[in-house]
């Protein structure tokens, strides 16, 4: 499921997640799920600018010039 999210989709659950924390109206057992939920899309995040960061780096690289 997660693997299928997008960057802004995992982002926004995550935020949602923490929302819930924030407010501090779950039981402990729900916290705790709110917690490893957020833990998955925040890795999602992670994972999606990792290969964003690394798309970049090598469009950055240069040319190799050729001596003829």
């Amino acid at each position: 499921m997660s693997d299928e999210l997008t960057y802004e989709q995992a982002l926004e659950k995550l935020d949602d997640k923490l929302k819930l924390l924030e407010d501090g109206e779950l039981g402990l057992e729900d916290a705790l799920k709110a917690v490893d939920e957020a833990r998955v899309y925040l890795k999602v995040c992670t994972d999606r600018l990792e290969a964003a960061r690394r798309k970049i780096e090598i469009r950055a690289e240069p040319e190799p010039i050729s001596e003829q």
